[in-house]
This record gives structure tokens, sequence and C-alpha cells, in this order.
């Protein structure tokens, strides 16, 4: 899901919180070596998010959260800051091209560079978060 996560609302927060999980403890983020992404630049896009970060002429990044259910990527248009929720079961992530990591879920879609050692070391342990913390589906059994 897609939302606006500006602003201190108890709602969202909720939200978030029944589909990602509540954010690590700090000692659990520093047993991980951190949970969150470098900035990332964001090349391509899905059309709902393309059509916010279209309002403004600054560069289009974003940052990835890691949750224990899920990740949480954010990216900010004109003065807001909007969040796509992203649960394990459902997120799909691909290496495409030399440099090109995509970030699926449902129709939703963004694809940012991934050109430096730490980005693509942030990748390898979401995939590892993601492997330990998806629930085994029927297929598997």
């Amino acid at each position: 899901m897609l939302l606006n996560v500006s602003y201190s609302d108890k709602n969202i927060t909720r939200k978030i919180d029944q589909a990602v999980g509540k954010p690590f403890p700090l000692k659990e983020r520093f047993v991980m070596g951190g949970i969150g992404s470098p900035k990332l630049h964001i090349t391509e896009t899905s059309l709902e998010i393309q059509n916010l970060l279209i309002l403004d002429n600054n560069l289009n990044t974003c940052n990835i959260e890691i949750r224990p259910k899920g990740i949480i990527v954010r990216f900010r248009s004109l003065l807001e800051t909007y969040g796509l929720i992203i649960p394990y079961y459902k997120l799909k992530l691909y290496k495409g091209e030399s440099a090109i990591h995509s970030v699926y879920m449902d129709h939703y879609f963004i694809k940012v560079k991934s050109d430096t050692k730490a980005i693509q070391k942030f990748f390898k342990k979401l995939l590892d978060h993601k492997a330990d913390n998806t629930p085994t589906s029927i297929e598997d059994l």
C-alpha cells in the first residue's frame, strides 16, 4: 500500500505496524549491521509513483527500511514523504541489468541503481532477511 507518511498519525502507524511489524529495537539494529539502505537513485517506477515524483524537479531518490515482516520504501515528492509498505509475502526482488535492482509489489514497482558495493550488500542482506522471515508456502510442504 502507498501511504503519505509525512505526519504522525496513529491510524497510519497502526496500519504499517500490522503489515510489516514494529521497528526493530536498537540492539537488534546493531546486530544486523543497520536496517536502512544507502540513498537509492530511482531510474523507473510504476505509473502511480511516477505521477507523484514528477510534481517537483528534485532528484528522484528513495531509501528502504527493513522491518520484521516486510520493508518500507520511502521517497519524497514536493514537501511530502510517501511510503510503499511491502510485506515479505508480496515482495519480489529482481536483479535486472548490470546495475539495476527492481522492487515489485502487486502493480507497484521501483527500479533503482545498484552501482556501489554498499547498495549491493544491502540488497543481499534484504534477500537473506526475506528468506529467513517469509512464511513457508503450500508448495514447499
